[in-house]
């Protein structure tokens, strides 16, 4: 359980960094330039992310359950899970689901969490799920309030980013169901 306590520490504390710290990543970025913060960054991110995928299989093998749920959220959580891969396209595909979402990114992470949460009762789904949704939360309060907000690079603004993005989701939405899930995790979500 320590090293997935450790993988998210390190993982969603660098995401973070902006919600906590503006002025220092600002500093950094300054002093350090753009391409050594996000080399910094994206170690920081790499290496907590691998520690919480091994933390979250070690601590799978011995499950503490604090929750049974029931059977039917399983269909609640499916239904959840439905618009987060489009909101993940739509994050980098600039389109009217983006304007209208603003931060399609945050959403799909708390869609994803809750549903997960839903679905899971352990000790380890709630640290690992429980944790990502209250970093999305916190992290769109942040963004909502700082005065110039940083741009997600992404495609250029096109009418056509929508029919992406929503086609782009269904399709890996489908691939997630129909076995991906199971090939990652082990655990098949129509079984």
């Amino acid at each position: 359980m320590s090293l997935l306590v450790v993988g998210l520490i390190l993982f969603l504390g660098i995401h973070s960094v902006s919600i906590v710290a503006p002025a220092w990543r600002d500093a950094q970025v300054e002093r350090r330039g753009e391409r050594v913060w996000k080399g910094m960054y994206a170690l920081a991110s790499l290496a907590g992310l691998l520690l919480l995928i091994y933390g979250y299989g070690l601590a799978r093998q011995t499950p503490v359950v604090l929750y049974t749920p029931p059977p039917a959220l399983r269909h609640v959580a499916l239904l959840l899970m439905l618009p987060v891969f489009p909101l993940l396209f739509a994050a980098y595909l600039p389109g009217r689901i983006q304007r209208t979402v603003k931060h399609p990114m945050l959403l799909a992470v708390a869609l994803w969490a809750t549903a997960h949460l839903l679905g899971n009762g352990t000790l380890a789904d709630v640290l690992l799920f429980g944790a990502f949704l209250v970093w999305a939360v916190a992290d769109w309060i942040s963004v909502q309030r700082r005065a110039v907000p940083h741009s997600v690079p992404g495609a250029p603004p096109g009418a056509l980013n929508d029919v992406v993005a929503l086609a782009g989701g269904l399709v890996v939405y489908a691939g997630f169901l129909f076995g991906a899930h199971r090939w990652l995790t082990g655990v098949s979500l129509l079984a």
